[in-house]
């Protein structure tokens, strides 16, 4: 498995790239194709939430449950996207029912 990876807009990889890691910015057609690719070849994965909302949420969900490869879902800096609160975002990570 390779470097760390991130999803998302091409601003944001800029600056993960320039940190060493795998950037990827997918136009939505493609988001589900790279998405799978990169659980694949990577352990750790960031995504932006803008682009972790296109994904279908079965398979999101599944992927944030997964021990490895570990993926995050990344706030959106300005505010754009919101994201659920802490604690629903916790027990959905850890597998607890809501």
């Amino acid at each position: 498995m390779g470097a760390p990876a991130f999803i998302g807009d091409e601003i944001n990889a800029a600056g993960f790239h320039l940190a060493g890691l795998a950037v990827y910015t997918p136009t939505p057609d493609k988001l589900l194709n790279v998405f799978r690719q990169v659980l694949e070849q990577h352990e750790l994965i960031f995504i932006a939430v803008k682009e972790a909302r296109q994904l279908p949420a079965a398979e999101l969900n599944s992927a944030l449950k997964q021990v490895t490869p570990q993926v995050l879902v990344l706030p959106d800096i300005l505010g754009r996207e919101p994201m659920r609160d802490l604690s629903t975002r916790l027990r959905m990570q850890l597998g607890l029912k809501l």
